[in-house]
């Protein structure tokens, strides 16, 4: 960047779409690199000023300096340093804009002094693709001089028969980021919006002896309108197996998919020896989206006979990880939230604790049935098993997502 003094520490971001926007945003708040350098690979506009006016305002959050400091806080924050090579500096904080090159490869990251680049193109997500390859992979950005990537999606691997890299791997900040290691990780995943907050809400039941001993569970998220979704219908592409896509974003609830459970997996490895379900509802909102998590526990039962996991066991299991490992990350409320409450919100998660529920019920072994396996002389028995609702909110742009993934963006900074 030209208006620098060399040996500077930027934060590269590739692409300026609602994610990439809001990192930048999340940069101007936090200022934890010197500055900004943004790949568009692309011309926006008729000059720099419309280039500005689409990073100072926003539809969802509001105008960047009431953002940043509050609704009394009017006109721009932009100073022009340079037109024609795009730079300027928001709130005090270079940014420089690269239109030249799309492809990772070619982006000179090193000559503006660039080491951690968040991508978030979400057009580069197989970990294995090779740099050279024609249409651009993640292993480009490190040819271009970058020395670590994370990506903000999760990674898909194309050829189901290769294995995940070894410099590669899936993190969420609070979760497993502690596992990062700057000589052996260099290309990241934070995973996506609802995977992050599904982490943070499963997290402390496996941490406790009671609600580890999970039978079976299944996830539904109500989830916001995103940009792959059409405005109005539109007709399938070739092959389309799902029509539904291509319906209204505007005017409908749409049945959709998610890979969230799966990549559960690999953000909490102990998921993988239970059965998960997990599917997604969209509603035609802008942000803030919704778990709805049902969960059955092997329960054990106390010494009156009542069963020791119910409402206030899991609330406060909540509370303790709000106060503690995951302090900031996960909070609980007793509120009674509706999802406008939650924008902006910086949390991995909110626990709608007014909301938790459960039941338990006994399923009944017969002895004949026990017997039949060689357990002689046995008796009837009942197993105690408790069924589980809990609700957690998460901003799926800005206060949740955007918000963990840079910290895990600040914490693979910090380990240079």
């Amino acid at each position: 960047m030209d208006i620098k003094v060399r040996n500077k520490n930027y934060l590269g971001i590739n692409s300026l779409g609602r994610i990439g926007k809001l990192v930048l945003w999340h940069q101007l708040s936090k200022k934890t690199f010197d500055g900004v350098v943004i790949n568009l690979g692309r011309k926006v506009g008729k000059n720099i000023e419309d280039l500005i006016q689409t990073i100072e305002n926003d539809t969802t959050y509001g105008p960047l300096g009431k953002f940043l400091y509050g609704i009394n806080r009017t006109g721009s924050i932009v100073k022009v340093i340079d037109k024609e090579k795009f730079i300027f500096e928001i709130d005090g904080m270079p940014v420089k804009i690269l239109t030249q090159e799309r492809n990772p490869k070619n982006i000179p990251w090193k000559n503006e002094d660039v080491r951690v680049v968040i991508d978030c193109t979400g057009q580069y997500v197989d970990p294995t693709t090779q740099f050279d390859d024609p249409k651009g992979s993640l292993r480009g950005h490190l040819v271009g001089g970058a020395q670590k990537v994370i990506l903000s999606a999760p990674f898909k691997i194309k050829d189901k028969s290769a294995k995940m890299p070894d410099d590669a791997s899936m993190m969420v900040y609070g979760i497993n980021h502690l596992e990062y290691n700057p000589e052996k990780h260099h290309i990241l995943s934070a995973a996506s919006c609802t995977t992050t907050g599904l982490s943070h809400i499963i997290k402390p039941l496996l941490d406790d002896r009671e609600t580890s001993k999970i039978l079976t569970t299944s996830m539904s998220t109500v989830h916001a309108s995103t940009n792959t979704q059409s405005v109005l219908d539109s007709v399938p592409k070739d092959g389309a197996s799902d029509l539904r896509k291509t319906r209204s974003v505007l005017n409908n609830i749409i049945l959709s998919t998610t890979g969230a459970a799966k990549a559960l997996e690999s953000i909490l490895p102990q998921i993988q020896e239970i059965g998960f379900m997990a599917d997604s509802v969209r509603i035609p909102t802008n942000t803030v989206s919704l778990l709805i998590l049902n969960i059955t526990f092997s329960s054990g039962l106390d010494e009156k006979g009542n069963p020791i996991i119910n409402r206030k066991y899991l609330n406060d299991i909540y509370i303790k990880a709000a106060a503690g490992s995951q302090k900031d990350m996960l909070v609980f409320s007793e509120r009674q939230n509706v999802s406008s409450d939650l924008m902006g919100f910086k949390a991995s998660v909110v626990i709608e604790g007014h909301e938790t529920h459960t039941r338990t019920g006994f399923i009944k072994i017969p002895a004949s049935m026990l017997e039949s396996y060689g357990m002689k002389d046995s008796k009837t028995i009942q197993l105690p098993v408790t069924h589980a609702k809990i609700f957690g909110w998460y901003d799926n742009e800005y206060g949740s997502y955007v918000n963990t993934l840079s910290a895990l963006a600040d914490y693979v900074n910090q380990k240079f």
